[in-house]
């Protein structure tokens, strides 16, 4: 219990209540259906029309399903997500040897999340018998069996898999970085059309054709950069200069002042512009050191910055080669997230 305390403390969650687990799954379930349950004297929530039932080990629930099973529960008093089967179901005998196998056509895979109305779910669970509540894992069964409520089955998406083994966990690492990287938003300090930022978002959208470019730009008064705080988890500066820089100061600043990187690290990229051929790479570099401080104080946010130098060259073929260049590392670090790149500065 102290374990969710500090977690929904941590991450500001609200409107959450917790209940003490049980020994088992059916008995877990039972303990929360009883804290909204208005005939327990220790009650202090208000009951629901609608309960939803879901597992923490299919963390990509979507809005939608919910939804339809909410709406299908309302209807006919339960209802569940379901998948096809990706295997066979095959029933062993007692000595080992094949008894029968299903027709994978026929069957389904029961998943998560499933909605019952309130009194439905909570009668089937205070008929329930101990055996079921020990050893049983099926709740839409239990309506069933104590309700007579046939459940709706309601077709789920492929994203309702279950985290169950520790390889799991580096596909659902894949899947979040994947999700969190669909937008990039490039901040400018101008809007002038022909500017390196707009030439680099161009460059982007060639580099990223199956992602989200957005720009904005970001002044010393203003820059309504709050409008892609809840979507966007990767921001390019262009034209950084100093660590005193207004406009990264205030993006950084609306961003630890979000709730954005208590969920996901958020990646900013510095890119600064010049003519390679105009200040020795090496003196330049010396300049921006500053990067790395700024990276190691933010880190601690989880934001992951880094530093690109872009060569600005007065030569258009080196000027389109660089920002080729440019846009393969930005896309790499929006995809990788690599925390060990954090206060690097890479060239292009």
């Amino acid at each position: 219990m102290e374990a969710m305390r500090s977690i929904i403390q941590r991450y500001g969650h609200k409107r959450i209540s917790l209940a003490e687990a049980g020994a088992t799954r059916h008995r877990s379930i039972f303990n929360g259906l009883k804290a909204l349950a208005e005939d327990q004297p220790d009650c202090k929530l208000t009951k629901p029309e609608v309960v939803i039932i879901h597992d923490a080990v299919r963390p990509f629930v979507e809005e939608d399903i919910l939804l339809r099973v909410v709406l299908a529960a309302k209807e006919h008093g339960a209802a569940g997500a379901i998948r096809p089967l990706v295997s066979t179901v095959i029933s062993p005998s007692a000595d080992g040897h094949l008894d029968h196998s299903l027709d994978r056509a026929k069957h389904r895979a029961s998943e998560m999340p499933q909605a019952f109305l309130f009194d439905v779910i909570y009668e089937a669970y205070q008929q329930c018998s101990d055996f079921d509540l020990e050893f049983g894992t099926e709740c839409l069964q239990l309506a069933l069996k104590y309700c007579h409520r046939k459940a709706k089955l309601v077709e789920g998406p492929p994203a309702l898999w279950k985290v169950t083994y520790k390889q799991d966990l580096c596909a659902a690492e894949a899947m979040i970085k994947e999700k969190i990287s669909q937008e990039i938003c490039v901040v400018m300090n101008t809007k002038d059309e022909e500017s390196v930022g707009h030439l680099l978002e161009e460059a982007l959208r060639k580099e990223l054709n199956c992602m989200k470019i957005t720009s904005t730009v970001m002044d010393h008064i203003g820059g309504d950069i709050r409008n892609f705080i809840e979507q966007c988890y990767s921001f390019i500066c262009v034209n950084v200069v100093s660590p005193d820089s207004q406009e990264t100061r205030k993006l950084l600043r609306i961003l630890e002042e979000s709730s954005l990187p208590l969920l996901y690290p958020v990646v900013v990229v510095l890119v600064h512009c010049f003519d390679f051929t105009s200040v020795p790479l090496a003196q330049k570099m010396e300049s921006l050191v500053w990067i790395r401080g700024l990276a190691k104080e933010v880190k601690e946010r989880n934001i992951l910055l880094s530093g690109l130098l872009l060569n600005y060259s007065q030569d258009e073929q080196k000027l389109q080669e660089s920002l080729g260049q440019s846009a393969a590392i930005i896309a790499a670090l929006v995809k990788e997230r690599n925390s060990a790149l954090v206060g690097q500065l890479l060239v292009a």
